[in-house]
């Protein structure tokens, strides 16, 4: 296991006190926390431009809540 040591300015460590007391987490457990959201966060922005990028090929196509409800009727009678 690694460990990182890091320099915070008195406004840093105000903002690092504030949010630990505020989520009820030690600080080294948030400062995990919000690396983990930051990564997450480039993985949902990957997965969108993904999206989009095949969107504007036309590769993909929204499907709309009320043809999917149409599809599992259509299923669910093929089934019977």
């Amino acid at each position: 296991m690694a460990v990182v040591s890091l320099r915070l300015n008195k406004d840093e460590e105000n903002m690092v006190n504030f949010l630990s007391n505020y989520y009820e987490q030690d600080r080294s457990s948030l400062i995990k926390y919000s690396l983990n959201e930051l990564y997450e966060d480039i993985i949902d922005r990957q997965a969108i431009n993904n999206y989009e990028s095949k969107e504007k090929k036309g590769e993909v196509k929204f499907v709309d809540s009320n043809e999917v409800i149409k599809m599992i009727k259509q299923n669910y009678t093929n089934q019977r």
